[in-house]
């Protein structure tokens, strides 16, 4: 066989093995999708615990460079996330309890304080239907409802939920604790087994940026969530709401979904004011004050603390929110940013992807043209 055909064959096969590979990646990118939602059980707690156990990775650091011990110093770690989540936990869920056990009796108020707003789009809609008669040319069509089964007992499907929640907070914890105590381990394993100096330097690079963009942004959210949660606090104090630091908790916890949970917090103030004041004005005046605070925080604190280089393209914010709220719900849209970030941090640092020439080497799609001249070349002396 000739040089020149055996180069032919050998191009033709490495032009194969990379449509084989680009193909098979692109089916498991539109897979994974829907493994992750049908294996939210697994993946879910999975993907939570290792984005807090990230944000934790400072706190550990700072202990071990005070000769606190990997494991103890995890333990620690640990013990702190738990202490400041059921704090917030118990300062939301007891007094929402409550709320939720006073809700029917207060139905009547909130029909009564909306009565002026419901006979006026009433109204509207009635002059709507009218026009919209006369203006058709043929038969309105009847509107279909659905049937929509309720549960059938709230009771029954907690009963039946909480040992899988609480399997899968156990194995969370679980998850933090032995990743913070093996980190240190991990990393220099991971830097070491690298095999030249260059390829050392950029793991490390790109593992440090992970954990500093990461962990700057949960702990900067948090303390500007916290901040604003206790400011709505102050505020519905000030005004007479019932629960206001249960209500500044829920802003503080919806303020970590960009865009949808401000929207949410407006509308359960809102709900809110309506089982508690009598006027309609006064009781729309706290999801008034959680726009302007949210307002204020969005467009002038937060950029202002955050700064340019945790500053991401708003499509994306969407795009990663809508992707992971319809895989996971609402756990997944409280994860869709730091998520986000990660991905950003890692291909930020280790630069613009390239499948084929990463996977085999140059060269497999397309063929370099000083190379090809240099086989001609080598293949015309073969020949004379």
């Amino acid at each position: 066989m000739k040089p020149g055909e055996q180069h032919e064959i050998n191009r033709r096969r490495d032009r194969l093995l990379a449509s084989i590979a680009l193909t098979a990646g692109i089916g498991l990118a539109l897979a994974l999708p829907f493994a992750l939602r049908a294996g939210a059980e697994f993946f879910l707690p999975l993907t939570a615990a290792l984005v807090i156990a990230v944000a934790l990775v400072p706190l550990l650091e700072w202990m071990e460079r005070r000769r606190v011990p990997s494991g103890l110093a995890a333990l620690l770690s640990v013990i702190g996330f738990l202490v400041v989540a059921n704090t917030a936990l118990v300062l939301i869920i007891v007094p929402a309890t409550d709320w939720f056990l006073i809700l029917p009796r207060r139905l009547p108020q909130i029909q009564a304080n909306l009565a002026p707003l419901i006979d006026f789009y009433a109204n509207l809609q009635r002059f709507v239907d009218e026009t919209v008669q006369m203006l058709a040319t043929g038969p309105v069509a009847a509107a279909q409802t659905a049937a929509v089964d309720t549960p059938r007992s709230l009771l029954q499907f907690a009963a039946t939920s909480a040992p899988s929640a609480i399997i899968q907070m156990v194995f969370a914890l679980l998850i933090i604790y032995f990743f913070l105590a093996g980190w240190t381990r991990l990393r220099r394993r991971t830097i070491n087994s690298r095999g030249s100096f260059d390829g050392a330097m950029a793991v490390a690079r790109v593992i440090q940026n992970v954990v500093d963009a990461t962990s700057a942004y949960v702990i900067t959210i948090a303390t500007i969530n916290l901040c604003l949660g206790l400011a709505i606090a102050l505020a519905l104090w000030l005004i007479g709401m019932p629960s206001p630091l249960m209500w500044g908790g829920i802003v503080a916890l919806l303020n970590f979904i960009p865009y949808f949970g401000p929207m949410l917090a407006a509308v359960l103030l809102g709900l809110g004011g309506l089982m508690v004041f009598d006027d309609v004005w006064v009781a729309l005046m706290p999801a008034a004050l959680q726009v302007a605070f949210h307002l204020v925080e969005a467009n002038v604190i937060t950029p202002t603390v955050l700064g340019r280089r945790l500053t991401m393209n708003p499509l994306l914010i969407l795009v990663s929110l809508a992707f992971w709220g319809w895989v996971w719900g609402t756990p997944g849209a409280l994860l869709g940013v730091p998520l986000l970030i990660i991905v950003q941090t890692v291909v930020a640092a280790a630069g613009t992807p390239d499948i084929a020439g990463f996977l085999f080497e140059r060269g497999t799609l397309t063929v370099d043209p000083r190379k090809e001249s240099d086989e001609k070349d080598e293949r015309d002396v073969t020949d004379g």
